[in-house]
């Protein structure tokens, strides 16, 4: 396993906002687009600097401030990260991942048919 596949929760939530931006983004632009002050600055700090430790950030310091850009491709990390769920959860068995979620009470018609329509290509 990569050593970028092991950044936590927190450190997801922050990359998904990096992800998202078009542009490489300091501290304070992280804090902005979180939910109601979710994290202090420093904890986001930190979190960037344990991200850049992991490889899954870059930053570029613009005078006394950094910004942080992703390293880490998105579909890359969750291409990864699936084939970890169901390794994990279901031994493998893309199958049983796909018997669990039909019989969940979650998917709906509609997501049943476009499944269909993707198979029928």
């Amino acid at each position: 396993m990569k050593q970028h596949s092991q950044i936590s929760g927190a450190e997801f939530e922050v990359m998904q906002i990096l992800w998202e931006a078009d542009k490489p983004l300091n501290i304070q632009a992280v804090c902005d687009r979180l939910p109601s002050n979710k994290w202090a600055y420093k904890t986001v700090g930190t979190l960037l600097m344990r991200m850049e430790e992991k490889g899954a950030v870059s930053s570029e310091k613009r005078g006394r401030i950094n910004y942080y850009t992703p390293v880490l491709d998105k579909e890359e990390y969750t291409k990864e990260q699936t084939k970890e769920f169901v390794s994990r959860l279901y031994h493998g068995s893309v199958k049983d991942l796909a018997v669990s979620l039909f019989k969940s009470e979650d998917m709906t018609e509609s997501d049943i048919d476009e499944i269909r329509k993707m198979f029928n290509l």
